[in-house]
């Protein structure tokens, strides 16, 4: 775990050995990935990769591939694209759609954060002809709440002889205290 880990995660085991965001989904951060994502600005993609590369150089450091987080199909043909495969696309480490959704779940947007592990459990595969073992693979996604996302992602990547699987992010948000 890295120094800086929220109090959340440190109380807990990951399958994500270590992930990095640019920052905190707030502000301008937050302005730009709903810009992408829900307003269709695919231009922003580039810049928001160029951040994570700088932020995300450790993470980045060594890996042999980039996962983008998948949407379910219908999700896809909704939207028109998957933000995080437009982002990853731009990182500087070859990107393989390596995961594929097996089943739509709800946005975990609308989600407390004990219902988002159980909504994205089993929701994830291996895509047919994809080898990913003995490699460190990154899991990119927009943004990581309680990080069920990139845990549930992770665990196929495992399950499937990745190495070790990281996590690298847009924006991720941040608890405050109560």
């Amino acid at each position: 775990m890295e120094p800086d880990t929220c109090p959340r995660c440190r109380d807990r085991s990951h399958l994500v050995s270590h992930g990095r965001a640019i920052g905190e989904y707030d502000g301008p951060l937050r302005a730009i990935i709903h810009a992408l994502k829900y307003a269709g600005h695919r231009s922003l993609a580039r810049p928001l990769a160029g951040l994570m590369i700088v932020s995300g150089a450790r993470v980045l450091h060594d890996a042999d591939l980039v996962v983008p987080v998948p949407l379910h199909r219908a999700r896809k043909r909704a939207r028109g694209f998957n933000q995080a495969a437009e982002i990853a696309r731009h990182l500087t480490t070859p990107t393989v759609d390596a995961l594929k959704r097996t089943r739509a779940t709800m946005s975990q947007t609308d989600l407390p954060a004990e219902a988002r592990q159980a909504n994205v459990r089993d929701a994830f595969a291996l895509r047919r002809r994809v080898d990913v073992k003995e490699r460190v693979v990154v899991v990119v996604d927009d943004v990581s709440t309680t990080g069920a996302t990139l845990e549930a992602c992770a665990r196929v990547l495992l399950d499937a002889g990745a190495r070790e699987v990281r996590a690298l992010t847009a924006a991720r948000v941040v608890s405050r205290p109560r």
